[in-house]
């Protein structure tokens, strides 16, 4: 790889900055100060901006703990991205696989890596999304057969895939689905007659959201969890 490149890729850098960086002197490849741009670097080799030793970011592959009143967004809007939430390089090259609305919480999962989130997102990979929610009003059990046999939404074709309901107390309940219609929680309770009044997820096919992260902070992902999704 060309040594701009290299620069540009392991940190902030723009290619032009990187060029003012190198005819500074302030690079060096295995010890030795190099001022052109087009210089190789080997995979073996020590590269050193103003002493400090950088290398490729490599895909990365992120669990966050979204608070309210944030978006799954990669810039502000009317609400802070949750990318804001982060100090960390490249934050340019992430992404978030998958959206929650600003006004629910829990687990999102960030990354670099297309192909990786498109298995997390696509309706074809049935990915189960599993939801802890709030309900304004009692549900009962007969409501269980229903989510699982589907529900027709408005202004959608056809009915909901196959959703996992599970009666925690009268107002409480877990939802998994493993769509990502818009407002599809929402939506689909609110066909029942209901109103979702809390809304956090808590799983993203295994991936269970740390119960030890707090609002707002984040982990990388193990690579036993990274190698979960399919």
């Amino acid at each position: 790889m060309r040594l701009d490149k290299f620069i540009c890729e392991s940190t902030e850098l723009t290619r032009s900055l990187a060029k003012r960086a190198l005819h500074r002197g302030d690079v060096t490849c295995d010890g030795e100060v190099v001022k052109n741009s087009g210089f190789k670097v080997l995979p073996q080799m020590d590269v050193r901006l103003e002493g400090l030793s950088i290398s490729i970011v490599g895909e990365r592959y992120i669990m966050m703990n979204k608070p309210v009143d944030t978006i799954c967004s990669t810039i502000d809007e009317q609400y802070p991205s949750v990318l804001s939430l982060m100090e960390i390089e490249k934050a340019d090259t992430l992404h978030i696989a998958g959206r929650l609305d600003a006004d629910t919480t829990g687990l999102v999962l960030i990354t670099s890596d297309g192909k990786w989130s498109h298995k997390i997102t696509s309706p074809k990979k049935d990915c189960g999304k599993r939801y802890l929610v709030e309900l304004a009003d009692a549900i009962d059990d007969s409501l269980i057969q229903v989510f699982v046999d589907g529900i027709e939404l408005r202004n959608e074709d056809g009915l909901t895939k196959p959703a996992v309901l599970e009666i925690i107390e009268p107002t409480q309940v877990r939802l998994t689905i493993s769509e990502g219609k818009y407002h599809q929680v929402k939506r689909m309770f609110a066909a029942v007659g209901n109103k979702v009044v809390n809304l956090h997820r808590e799983a993203v096919g295994s991936i269970e959201l740390d119960a030890d992260l707090a609002p707002g902070e984040w982990r990388f992902l193990t690579d036993e969890e990274v190698k979960s999704v399919k």
